[in-house]
């Protein structure tokens, strides 16, 4: 198991003003508990002591609620951008303090998926990146995000915007035709730290659209790893109300 993850809770949080009363999103309540402590929680019980957390909007209240990590058996670090670094960027803001490979969660979506086969996938693909996908079409999803382009070993082909579109066939170096799938992103990765190291530090940068271009340009290895469990975006109200729906009904059971 990995014993670095990077958590990201430095939104502005404005989508959901009229439901978070102030507060930052990764501090939605769900059944009582904050989306981030359950991440947090989530992570322990993998195995990772060692969790970092950006903060921006109502940082003071993330610190105050997590602490530095005790009461869930982690060591808990912040990383404060007064000014929004991106997805990306904030991880390569505190990139020196990693390891060589770590775990980036988004704190602000809620998960629970295996992460040990998840990290298996990562080490025997020797993948650059592996990036957690889903099938919107999954009952235990409430999320639309970014959707990615797989061929049919779920190595990373691109990232795609908008409704679902046919693509064809890629051809192999076998001459066999490899078909491709499209799958939303979910907002957990495992990476290499090396992917980062050519990117400069106080610069916005986003995983979605600048990092992983850039990285498929270069032809390095993006892995994608279909989860088994759930994950439910809460960054806006009607996401947060399909996601109290799916768990009220059970479709979605929390741990």
């Amino acid at each position: 198991m990995l014993s670095e993850a990077m958590v990201l809770a430095a939104g502005k949080s404005t989508r959901i003003t009229e439901i978070g009363g102030g507060l930052p999103k990764p501090l939605l309540p769900i059944r009582g508990e904050p989306i981030l402590v359950r991440n947090i929680r989530w992570l322990e019980a993998a195995g990772v002591p060692r969790i970092w957390v950006n903060l921006h909007y109502r940082g003071d209240l993330i610190r105050t609620t997590l602490g530095d990590g005790s009461s869930w058996g982690v060591a808990i670090q912040y990383s404060e951008e007064p000014t929004i670094l991106g997805t990306a960027g904030g991880v390569r803001q505190v990139l020196d303090a990693l390891g060589d490979r770590f775990l980036v969660v988004y704190g602000d979506n809620l998960f629970d998926f295996d992460l040990e086969r998840f990290i298996a996938t990562h080490q025997s693909t020797r993948a650059d990146v592996t990036i957690a996908l889903f099938d919107e079409q999954s009952p235990n999803t409430g999320m639309a995000g970014g959707r990615v382009l797989v061929d049919d070993t779920d190595r990373v082909v691109s990232f795609v915007e908008g409704a679902l579109t046919p693509w064809p066939p890629l051809p192999s170096e076998d001459g066999e035709r490899r078909f491709q799938s499209e799958l939303v992103n979910a907002g957990a990765y495992v990476v290499e730290r090396h992917v980062l190291e050519p990117f400069a530090q106080n610069t916005f940068l986003d995983w979605g659209k600048d990092v992983f271009p850039a990285l498929l340009a270069k032809g390095a290895r993006l892995q994608g790893y279909r989860i088994e469990g759930y994950c439910l975006a809460l960054d806006t109200p009607a996401s947060y109300e399909r996601a109290m729906e799916l768990i009220s009904s059970r479709q979605v059971v929390l741990q």
